[in-house]
């Protein structure tokens, strides 16, 4: 990440933490065994793919976060605990990303309002994604 005012906290081991977090806020509709059903136990962003969930898609995704007001963000991985706090993140965007679509473990990344007002998703697929789940 380019870091201009932003400041980025690394938080080691915060990932499981972050993805149960999601799980609770954004698919907490689905019982586990829809979870399951539909392949979250693997990608949590299947609940996006699976139309599960009311959320925007591609070129309106990208719109949208950028749009949003972000004070404060965490910033993490599907298979890894690597995990980041953003404050002052107002000019985040989506360049500054810690993304590589190429790699299997850093391909996944879920940024996510620190309120839990919303979720920004890019995906290792290039067929799925990136989405953006507002609450």
């Amino acid at each position: 990440m380019r870091y201009k005012e932003l400041k980025v906290v690394d938080i080691p081991k915060w990932g499981t933490f972050l993805r149960e977090q999601w799980r609770i806020n954004f698919a907490s509709h689905l019982s586990n065994e829809e979870q399951k059903s539909i392949g979250m136990d693997g990608f949590l962003w299947h609940l996006c793919g699976w139309e599960k969930v009311t959320c925007l898609e591609k070129d309106a995704a990208i719109e949208a976060f950028k749009k949003q007001s972000k004070i404060k963000c965490t910033v993490f991985y599907q298979f890894i605990d690597e995990a980041y706090l953003v404050q002052n993140a107002q000019t985040l965007n989506v360049d500054e990303l810690p993304y590589d679509q190429s790699h299997m473990f850093y391909g996944d990344i879920y940024i996510m309002d620190w309120d839990l007002n919303w979720t920004f998703i890019m995906t290792h697929s290039d067929n799925s994604g990136p989405y953006f789940i507002k609450n």
